[in-house]
């Protein structure tokens, strides 16, 4: 017997081992991670796993966000090499909220689909989606919940927590970049797909399994920059329940004096920003603009990737470029491949 209770405390030990190396190893890796709040390094002290995730999030905001502006003046290319997770654009601008939104969305996508993989030690599946023993659909198309389901609102309350706990201020700014967070992160959850498997004999589809999954990170981008494009202008009001956003418009009643101020609420799901966008032409750190000198425009293009827009009428520089590269290749049995050399030449435009 006291074998046996032996093994157990030395069990019981090992175990507690683990989880003090555990607990120390996350402290050193969170203690190191540049531009988190103490809010944010504590969860991530508590959850490791999950910020591995929130990182993948990370990245996918930042890629769509550079493939979505990548023809425009402000190509969102400077503001996610700043430290992680940190506030990147000093004005309040549309371009601004496209950030935050996305930001917001890539954290919930990414923290859903690790969930849904086994990444996370405390989430999975979502449970409100499993297999029934009366299924669902009709008598003439049946089907039944299986699979893994994405638990979109483990993801949805997890980028809530973490995002939302750099907002502090409680100013307009704050104000602003809260809704937008929301605006991305409740974007994942409403653009959810259901898929199905057919089950039969021959490929017929006697029962149908269905379950919630993610839809391409793209759509979301693509569906924000729609967003953006529909943006609406909010100032800050004081109210009985302090400081509020709220878009502006006049109310004209005949009389040229008769002008009342009306109070509007913008949309849950839109995008909001409280200042102009500057014209991003020249370089300016108190605005976060890079300019478009050096930027690859196209001459004869006529959106905003065109010289004359790209460049703000400073004018293209040309270049000439010839490059040799192989081309023609075939191969040879066995087990060679042979290539042509090729000579190109083309042109390259460049902001002034």
């Amino acid at each position: 017997m006291w074998k046996i209770h032996n093994k157990l405390l030395i069990y019981m030990l090992w175990i507690m081992e683990i989880r003090l190396v555990s607990s120390f190893t996350s402290a050193m890796l969170c203690g190191r991670i540049p531009g988190l709040t103490p809010g944010q390094r504590n969860m991530c002290r508590e959850m490791p796993d999950a910020l591995i995730a929130l990182g993948e999030g990370h990245q996918l905001g930042a890629q769509e966000c550079q493939h979505q502006f990548r023809g425009h003046r402000w190509n969102c290319s400077e503001v996610w090499q700043r430290n992680v997770f940190a506030h990147v654009i000093p004005t309040a601008s549309r371009e601004a909220a496209y950030t935050y939104a996305i930001a917001s969305a890539g954290a919930a996508y990414a923290v859903t689909a690790a969930c849904a993989r086994g990444n996370i030690s405390t989430c999975g599946c979502d449970v409100r989606h499993k297999a029934t023993p009366t299924g669902g659909g009709t008598p003439d198309e049946p089907w039944k919940w299986g699979g893994c389901s994405a638990d979109v609102d483990f993801g949805m309350r997890y980028a809530r927590r973490f995002m939302d706990a750099r907002e502090l201020e409680r100013d307009s700014r704050t104000l602003m970049n809260l809704h937008n967070n929301r605006a991305g992160r409740t974007l994942v959850k409403k653009m959810l797909r259901t898929d199905c498997k057919c089950h039969g004999v021959s490929g017929s589809c006697v029962m149908k399994t269905c379950w919630k999954s993610l839809p391409p990170f793209r759509l979301l981008g693509d569906r924000l920059m729609l967003k953006y494009q529909k943006a609406k202008t909010v100032q800050a009001v004081k109210g009985k329940r302090g400081l509020r956003l709220v878009l502006s418009r006049k109310k004209h009643a005949g009389t040229a004096r008769a002008q009342k101020p009306v109070l509007d609420w913008p949309k849950r799901m839109e995008l909001i920003y409280l200042e102009a966008s500057p014209n991003y032409c020249e370089r300016s750190l108190q605005t976060g603009s890079q300019g478009t000198a050096g930027r690859t425009c196209q001459r004869t293009g006529h959106g905003p990737q065109s010289c004359d827009l790209l460049c703000c009428g400073r004018g293209h520089n040309t270049q000439h470029i010839r490059r040799t590269t192989q081309c023609r290749c075939q191969f040879r049995w066995c087990c060679e491949v042979k290539c042509d050399e090729c000579d190109e030449s083309y042109e390259e435009f460049t902001c002034k």
